[in-house]
């Protein structure tokens, strides 16, 4: 009797053991894809904050030449005011997928408000012809060029935590040690047509 009851216990311990080592490497593994999301969402943030960085030299720049564009370029600097407002984390985007949106929001603002300013600047012919402009311009192309992989590198690594969160049997160690799932950036309505270009 006492030989099986060892053997049992042996056998108990083993699984238990078995858990913890399986639990442990799923949960390394939700911690590695969370940390992905944390890093492009960084990256995403980073982009963000170049182009901010850029705007006040591009309004500098256009104030010498359109003075009497005053306000497109209140709305330029309203706008990212109201861009800067937004600032999130990863754990904020989990908690709450509306801030996602409302920093999207703030975003396409301070993206519509620039698309005003460079709509003026095509009156300007000396201001077109200016280095410094030239310089910022390709340096916000750029960026707006970053900001859409950064994007798209986000809500790649969102959607492979996501995934990866929802399989069995990472499913139930994720809502047990509360990994929450990761909110995507989503389309502009409308991004669908192609923008119309004149020259």
């Amino acid at each position: 009797m006492k030989k099986s009851a060892a053997i049992v216990l042996m056998v108990l311990i083993g699984i238990l053991i078995f858990g913890i080592i399986t639990w442990g490497g799923i949960y390394n593994q939700l911690v590695s894809g969370e940390e992905k999301v944390s890093t492009a969402w960084a990256q995403v943030q980073n982009v963000y904050q170049r182009r901010l960085d850029l705007i006040p030299n591009l309004v500098e720049t256009v104030k010498g030449y359109a003075a009497h564009e005053k306000e497109t370029l209140e709305k330029v600097i309203e706008a990212r005011a109201q861009a800067t407002k937004v600032d999130l984390s990863t754990e904020q985007i989990a908690d709450n997928p509306e801030l996602l949106a409302k920093f999207q929001e703030a975003q396409r603002g301070l993206s519509s408000a620039l698309s005003r300013l460079l709509l003026v600047v095509e009156q300007y012919p000396n201001l077109k012809a200016d280095q410094n402009f030239l310089a910022l311009q390709s340096q916000l192309e750029g960026t707006e060029n970053r900001i859409t992989v950064e994007r798209m590198r986000f809500n790649e690594a969102a959607r492979d935590f996501n995934t990866l969160r929802r399989t069995v049997p990472h499913i139930f160690v994720a809502k047990f040690s509360g990994f929450k799932e990761k909110a995507y950036f989503q389309a502009e309505a409308g991004s669908e047509k192609a923008p119309a270009v004149k020259f």
